[in-house]
């Protein structure tokens, strides 16, 4: 059968026509998101674990942002803090979540009497901001101090332990994953902190151990209390590290607190300007109704 000129030019329009419509609808395909997420590289965040600065040498600097997530140059970083070299804060790549079990760590005080309680520090701008707020309203807290930050700023600890504030062991450079180590690098990593604190302030108790990013494990909690360290979680955390603002920081407190709340917020891991605004709201409101005071000490 012959086929007309026409039928065939027809033709080849229809199946060039059909191949240029195949091509838009796989391209339009590409350009639409997978809705599964598979394929795309996300970082391990979470509370505790913001994004952070960091040094010109692409490690986090120890001032800020300890809470962290998927800092950059983690190989090194990891290796750094495997070895326990000052100045490489851990990375907190493949941190497992917080489930919320606390293997015997203190939430509370044990009696009526409210805990404020800071990490990370101490830190040369926002500690000493925080020390006149307490002292203005004659309220000791429990600071939780980092053992690069004792080492390098040994006359803020002086001055914590002057004005009667209970010192607190927060591992070396805040590492979120020691409790995921062998009982000997947790053992070592928190006498290296408890050694720079003491050789700041020699006879200061340090009775407390907090583990950063509420990340406890059976193992770090079984040292600590072997060290003579009690292991102290929170009641109250007014999520300061999101930076959420002086007005939210100081509602979170007010109107989470009651009769043996312990009390998370930060002197340092970033800008904490929003922290020591909230500390004029709230401390004349927990003065009013509670007593106000820091973690009991006993002498380690």
């Amino acid at each position: 059968m012959r086929v007309s000129p026409a039928v065939r030019t027809l033709g080849i329009v229809t199946l060039v026509l059909a191949a240029l419509l195949g091509s838009a609808y796989a391209l339009g395909r590409s350009l639409v998101p997978d809705p599964s997420g598979r394929g795309v590289t996300t970082s391990a965040t979470g509370p505790h674990y913001a994004d952070q600065p960091s040094t010109d040498s692409g490690r986090p600097s120890p001032d800020q942002g300890p809470h962290s997530g998927g800092a950059p140059n983690e190989t090194d970083q990891s290796e750094q803090a495997e070895q326990g070299e000052p100045g490489g804060q851990a990375s907190q790549t493949g941190v497992p979540p917080n489930t919320g079990e606390t293997y015997g760590a203190h939430a509370t005080t044990g009696t009526a009497t409210v805990a404020l309680t800071f990490d990370d520090g101490p830190h040369p701008h926002y500690t000493p901001q925080v020390l006149d707020i307490l002292r203005e309203y004659q309220v000791t807290a429990t600071f939780c101090v980092v053992g690069e930050n004792a080492q390098n700023h040994p006359d803020l600890i002086r001055a914590i332990v002057a004005d009667g504030h209970t010192l607190c062991n927060h591992t070396w450079n805040h590492d979120v994953r020691l409790g995921s180590r062998s009982p000997d690098r947790i053992r070592a990593d928190l006498i290296r902190t408890s050694e720079a604190i003491h050789a700041a302030a020699p006879d200061a108790p340090i009775s407390y151990y907090r583990q950063p990013g509420g990340a406890w494990t059976y193992e770090v909690v079984s040292v600590a209390e072997e060290l003579g360290m009690v292991p102290l979680h929170w009641t109250v955390d007014t999520s300061d590290w999101q930076l959420p603002g002086a007005g939210r920081i100081a509602a979170s407190v007010i109107t989470g607190v009651e009769p043996g709340s312990v009390v998370l917020m930060h002197d340092a891991g970033g800008d904490r300007q929003g922290t020591v605004d909230a500390l004029h709201r709230i401390l004349p409101d927990l003065t009013s109704r509670f007593q106000v005071g820091a973690m009991p000490t006993g002498r380690t």
